[in-house]
């Protein structure tokens, strides 16, 4: 499938976004103090700077760090599974990394898994040691490479083009939740003509070019190469903005089918309600029937409405998005405390996010 078939690029000169924002890759210490104010007076507020928590009671932290993807994925139930990317995982070896390949095959063949496979951590955020592994050998470098004694996940590659993330919102004891943002994900992309290297082609890229530093480093073996008239080389696989993945906002292509998708998904996962569904779907027409598309991740409390990495986002509007989802979060988990459901404590919050900042400085590189 074509990107024009999975993303709605502009057409015109006069209506093509900006290569990049001007805020889109601001350091953290320039975007974020506002929402963390945000976040702290709403922790005021309900007398609980960490009851946001609480908004997604069966998984740890709520998803704001530390959680295990396949504790999430595994309490999908029923007919919602159909809809799941199939996953495995496996610890590996503490002692013996020649022991991790055979573990991996076993793993597979139980889940019925081929290659290619989706090779990530099963904790960690940001797209940080995802890879797309291509056969038995280059899954044995990556687990070589992987913390002893942690766990792996391993999903069946979904060939779709297009990736988008979906945040829903549901307040406890509401019947349907809704579809609060849409991001549709597209991986950067030069072509070749047939006499610049790889390194020139990014370099002369609008976007590309001005986020160089995200892409030269792991090209680095291959900037020499010159790629041929009319080839395409993807500089990325992993679907993340921080990662140079191309976000738009896709909200205005919500449909009552898709709506209805994801409430069927979503009713599917004990105790969900707030969080963003990232799935790689076949084209944009079968996405609004709510059809041909496979989740692949499932984010909690401490994911983001992705949308506003959409070059066209306003910053000021980027900011409201923010303090709107942050605060359904707080709302929702103080409908939780009032149902018994506890927020987790400072000191446990701080060491799930502690040995998740260990984890991902020890990870493979991503694809």
């Amino acid at each position: 499938m074509k990107l024009e078939a999975a993303l709605p690029l502009e057409r015109s000169a006069q209506d093509a976004p900006p290569p990049v924002s001007f805020f889109e890759f601001w350091p953290g210490w320039m975007f974020y103090p506002p929402v963390i104010a945000h976040c702290l007076l709403l922790g005021l507020r309900y007398g609980s700077p960490g009851l946001l928590t609480a908004a997604n009671p069966r998984i740890t932290s709520g998803g704001l760090c530390g959680e295990s993807k396949m504790e999430i994925l595994d309490q999908v139930q029923g007919e919602a599974r159909a809809l799941l990317a199939r996953a495995t995982s496996l610890l590996t070896d503490p002692a013996d990394p020649s022991a991790d390949a055979g573990a991996a095959a076993q793993a597979m063949a139980a889940a019925g898994l081929a290659f290619p496979v989706v090779a990530k951590p099963d904790i960690g955020c940001n797209g940080a040691g995802v890879r797309l592994v291509a056969d038995a050998a280059a899954l044995a470098r990556y687990l070589t490479a992987f913390p002893r004694g942690e766990r792996v996940v391993l999903q069946e590659f979904v060939p779709f083009e297009g990736e988008a993330g979906i945040f829903y919102i549901r307040r406890p004891g509401a019947p349907r939740g809704r579809i609060t943002s849409v991001t549709l994900k597209s991986p950067p992309s030069v072509t070749g003509d047939g006499r610049s290297t790889l390194r020139q082609l990014i370099l002369a890229d609008p976007r590309a070019g001005k986020l160089a530093e995200l892409f030269l480093p792991r090209l680095e073996g291959r900037l020499d190469a010159v790629p041929r008239q009319g080839e395409t080389v993807r500089l990325v696989f992993v679907g993340n903005h921080c990662k140079g993945s191309i976000f738009r906002d896709g909200t205005d292509h919500v449909t009552p089918a898709l709506a209805e998708a994801i409430e069927r998904f979503a009713q599917g996962l004990p105790e969900f309600y707030f969080g963003r569904i990232d799935l790689r779907f076949d084209n944009l027409a079968a996405l609004g029937r709510g059809e041909g598309f496979r989740v692949i991740e499932v984010n909690g409390a401490g994911s983001e409405a992705t949308h506003v990495w959409d070059p066209r986002t306003r910053l000021l509007d980027a900011w409201r998005a923010q303090f709107f989802h942050y605060g359904e979060a707080y709302r929702i988990g103080a409908a939780n405390r009032a149902r018994g459901f506890r927020p987790t404590g400072a000191l446990a919050l701080l060491r799930l996010w502690q040995r998740q900042k260990r984890l991902m400085a020890a990870y493979p590189a991503n694809d």
